[in-house]
Formats: C-alpha cells, sequence, structure tokens
C-alpha cells in the first residue's frame, strides 16, 4: 500500500474542506488498512477539527416494546423466532416513558432513545401512543430518537411533527454479507426507511455491527455505504455483537477490540462532523479498550444497566472512566443531533 495515498485524503479533510460522499471502496479501504497507531493519530486530528475532545455525548436507550419481532436477524435476541429468555412485554405507558427519560436527563443523559420490537411502524393506537411518548420527551429538552422498524413517509412527518430529533435505522452489515444475517428485509428496505427520515427533516442515526462472522471487507463495504450517504448520518453508532445464547449468532467468535477501535477511527475520518457513537457491547471491553476507541473518534456512549435487552456497564463504572480520562457530559444543543 502507498503511504501517500492516504495522508492526502485525511489532510483534505483535517483542513475544514468540504465534507466527501464520493469515497470507493479502495479509498476506504486504505483508510482501514493503515497501521492502527497512524490511523487513530490521523483520526483524532479529524475529530478536534470538527468536536470538543473534553466532550462526550451520553445517551439512554429504553425498550418501550419488547420481543416478539417477526424477524429473523441473527443477532437479535427479540426475534419471536428465537428461544433467548426474553419475555416479551407490550407498549409502555405514556407517563412510564416520560418518567424514565426525565431521570436519565437528571443523571446527565442529553439524548433519550426509544425501541420498539416492530418490524414496521402500523398506524393505531400504538403509533399514536409512540407520537405521544416523542412530545413528552421533547418537553423534557432532550434529543429523541425512536427505533421502531421500517416506516412510511406519512410516518416520517407524523413523527417529525411530533419533535423527534433522529430516528435510528442501522445497515448492520456490509450489502453482501447482510443476506447471511437476515432474510426477512431487504437491504433496499433498510435504505428507503433512511430516505423517508431525511425528506421529514429529521437526522439520520444509521451504523452497524461487527462481530458477526464478517471479513474485514465487509466492515469496509459497511463504511463505504454510510460515508456515501448525502448527507452524512449526523449519528454512527458502532455495535459490537453482543452474543446472546439461543440466536444463531450465540456462538460467533470474539472480534478484537483493536478491530473495533480500527472500525471506529475509520468511520470518524470518513464522517468527521457525524457523533460516533460506542454503542453495544461495552460491557466486555476493558477500561483500556474503551478509552482507545474514544481516542480513535468515538464521542458518544449509551449509559444505563441495559440497552434495551442486553447489558450495559454500570454507571458508577463509566462516571470513574469519564473522570479519569477528563471527559464531561455534553449538554443538550452542544453538538450535532
Amino acid at each position: 500500500m502507498s503511504e501517500s495515498c492516504v495522508p492526502n485524503a485525511v489532510d483534505q479533510l483535517g483542513r475544514g474542506t468540504a465534507l466527501r460522499y464520493d469515497w470507493t471502496r479502495d479509498s476506504v479501504r486504505e483508510i482501514y488498512d493503515r497501521p492502527l497507531l497512524d490511523l487513530i493519530f490521523a483520526a483524532q486530528q479529524v475529530h478536534r477539527e470538527f468536536h470538543d475532545p473534553a466532550r462526550i455525548q451520553l445517551c439512554r436507550l429504553l425498550s418501550i416494546k419488547t420481543g416478539g419481532c417477526p424477524e429473523d436477524c441473527g443477532y437479535c435476541p427479540q426475534s419471536a423466532r428465537y428461544d433467548t429468555g426474553v419475555q416479551n412485554q407490550p407498549l409502555m405507558a405514556v407517563e412510564e416513558v416520560r418518567r424514565a427519560a426525565k431521570r436519565a436527563r437528571d443523571e446527565g443523559a442529553s439524548r433519550f432513545c426509544m425501541g420498539a420490537a416492530w418490524r414496521e411502524v402500523r398506524d393505531g393506537r400504538d403509533f399514536d401512543t409512540v407520537l405521544e411518548m416523542v412530545r413528552a420527551v421533547a418537553s423534557l429538552n432532550l434529543e429523541v430518537c425512536c427505533t421502531l422498524g421500517m416506516l412510511t413517509d406519512d410516518q416520517a412527518q407524523r413523527l417529525a411533527a411530533a419533535g423527534l430529533t433522529a430516528y435510528n435505522h442501522n445497515l448492520d452489515t456490509s450489502p453482501e454479507f447482510y443476506g447471511r444475517i437476515i432474510s426477512t428485509r431487504r437491504y433496499e428496505d433498510r435504505l428507503r426507511t433512511i430516505q423517508a427520515v431525511r425528506r421529514a427533516g429529521i437526522t439520520v442515526c444509521c451504523g452497524g455491527i461487527i462481530g458477526m462472522g464478517e471479513s474485514d471487507e465487509d466492515r469496509i463495504g459497511l463504511l463505504h455505504q454510510l460515508a456515501n450517504l448525502e448527507p452524512h448520518p449526523e449519528s454512527v453508532p458502532i455495535n459490537m455483537l453482543v452474543r446472546v445464547h439461543g440466536t444463531p449468532l450465540a456462538d460467533a467468535e470474539l472480534v478484537d477490540a483493536l478491530v473495533l477501535a480500527r472500525t471506529i477511527a475509520t468511520a470518524r475520518l470518513l464522517m468527521p462532523a457525524s457523533m460516533v457513537r460506542l454503542s453495544a457491547g461495552r460491557n466486555s471491553l476493558s477500561r483500556e479498550a474503551v478509552s482507545l476507541c474514544l481516542l480513535a473518534g468515538a464521542n458518544s456512549i449509551f449509559v444505563g444497566e441495559k440497552l434495551l435487552t442486553t447489558p450495559n456497564p454500570e454507571r458508577d463504572k463509566d462516571d470513574r472512566l469519564l473522570r479519569d480520562l477528563g471527559l464531561q457530559a455534553l449538554e443538550h444543543g452542544q453538538g450535532p443531533s
């Protein structure tokens, strides 16, 4: 690999020129394949061009409707197709969600995310209740994010009118590997929902999962897809697979934390203005591995005892780590949504 070709791309971004949406697979691969320490150094430089390096956004994610999803996503303990021990729970009450959001805000979170185990949003009483939830959380001066499955244009417009800040809809992996993880939803379906969210004026939260048996080339393919969305997703969650007994990926081979750091650093260089979120799987990482991921350009984490149904680090551990690193919570309105 030529040492001269990648720094030119990195330097171009670091000098504050226009963001790029025309990345080729080869150019993404050249960045991803750089020596790790060089890659992280370059990512941290670009990170400081676009973000306050002393701030990190704290988010809370609440499962507002749990289990019983008809999809066959191989990583998901909420699929009705797998016996994972997850108990189905109906849609929560609006006031219960509002109290949870207020508690999250009081504990330092500036973004509150709500997830429902649905294949797609269906018009009717449940969706009307979700709209009430969005209005209730927005009234607390929090960023409001939802992940509810596939959306139509009309549904996206209604969510926007209710005050939704962002919609999460991950691509999960590369187009080539996608069919080995999910058969009940096409890649194009995911892209169509993202387009509906954009047309409604809602910001996009879109990332993926590593550790599902994919190759480096698949991780490069995912990053290539994300980096060529125009505009870039304002939020890019990078998840490490949480292996859950009963799912098809329960015995997936563990991915080295250095691969996670490499993925995050590449995402930071490709999408420098985005919030890169170190998301699921953090419970399996050491303090040092989390710190390396933050150095690589991640500037957001999810706090709280669970991410939907999977475990997350205890809050006091997170507080100690952030204090030791000299990081402070980003307040609402201080950064990109």
